[in-house]
């Protein structure tokens, strides 16, 4: 009987230390566990976009210059003048050129005058074949050496090709223009065809062809999208920086283009392909396009940490090319707090 007696006291005990000193029950451990949200992997098919920035310019810019090189005399024209075509807008001092023309011209009637010279000695006999043949040779060249001298002369001055204008001038008079330098810019007046030309990678400019549709936004229009469309593809990359340029027409929509505004250009490539698509918030550990999330496991209560390759990141989608092969669900808020040793709890 005491010892039964003993056993209930102690258990009393037991039960009383189990409790609060006013008899109230002891206070559960607090949960530890992460309050977490989830979000399905989708697959959709989409392009890889393309990047590239570049400058907007008229489609029918030229760049006019002289063809032979010499001191600039006097320009007609400044920039913003609007200018005709055939209208006069700068030549070369002309002293070296007329000098050659009058070189060529003396050299011409010499040959002329040695050519009647053997002509009239072959008749008498007194000259070869061979005299005559090399003096009628010597006044051919000596007339083609004129022709090219006059030829000269005459694009001794630049004339506008067409109506427009001068949007740049790039040479002031008393310079020494070289043959081919440019010395003003013109823009054709009456068209609306503007450019942006762009520089790519090659793996870029191989996944492009003519007609490609593009998205062209501008820092002078915010939040208005240009439609573009790729009209020129470079043969040859750049020996400068071993790109390739892209040229895209732009469309003005209604709105004030001008030369020199910067564009970023998106490309829509046709070359499509599924990708699997995460949320942009289920992303740790960023690196370039190496980035990890976290996948629960099936008790529900703890999670997986997978690394991924990422494609691209549209907006808010995170496409990716390798890592959710067979993942159905990822961690989208809650993540940063996780690790593979901590327990979730799912949260609405």
């Amino acid at each position: 009987m005491k010892k039964h007696t003993f056993l209930l006291f102690a258990a009393a005990l037991l039960w009383s230390s189990c409790g609060s000193s006013d008899g109230q029950p002891a206070p559960s451990a607090p949960d530890e566990s992460i309050p977490v949200r989830l979000a399905p992997v989708t697959q959709r098919t989409m392009a890889l976009p393309i990047y590239g920035s570049g400058v907007l310019n008229y489609a029918s810019e030229q760049r006019l210059s002289f063809k032979i090189g010499g001191v600039i005399q006097k320009m007609y024209a400044d920039e913003g003048d609007n200018v005709r075509a055939g209208q006069l807008l700068a030549v070369l001092n002309r002293t070296e050129i007329d000098a050659q023309v009058s070189q060529a011209r003396q050299a011409l009637d010499k040959s002329e005058r040695d050519l009647r010279r053997v002509q009239g000695l072959y008749s008498d006999s007194s000259a070869t074949l061979e005299l005559l043949e090399n003096a009628t040779t010597g006044r051919d060249v000596a007339a083609e050496g004129y022709r090219i001298a006059v030829f000269n002369q005459q694009y001794a001055e630049i004339r506008a090709t067409r109506s427009g204008k001068i949007v740049k001038k790039l040479m002031n008079e008393g310079e020494i223009a070289g043959p081919g330098t440019p010395v003003l810019v013109l823009y054709e007046a009456g068209k609306d065809d503007w450019v942006v030309v762009v520089s790519l990678p090659d793996r870029d400019w191989a996944r492009l062809q003519m007609g490609t549709t593009a998205e062209v936004l501008m820092d002078a229009y915010p939040g208005k999208t240009f439609r573009g469309q790729v009209t020129q593809l470079a043969p040859a990359a750049d020996p400068t920086n071993g790109l390739y340029a892209v040229e895209i027409r732009v469309q003005p929509q209604g709105e004030r283009f001008a030369p020199g505004l910067f564009a970023r250009v998106a490309f829509a490539p046709r070359d499509a392909a599924g990708y699997p698509v995460i949320p942009v918030e289920a992303l740790i550990e960023g690196d370039g396009l190496s980035a990890f999330v976290f996948t629960p496991e099936p008790d529900g209560q703890s999670v997986r940490k997978i690394p991924i390759t990422v494609a691209f990141v549209d907006n808010d989608k995170v496409f990716v090319s390798r890592g959710l092969e067979g993942v159905q669900q990822v961690v989208t808020s809650g993540a940063p707090y996780l690790n593979e040793t901590k327990k979730i709890r799912l949260i609405q």
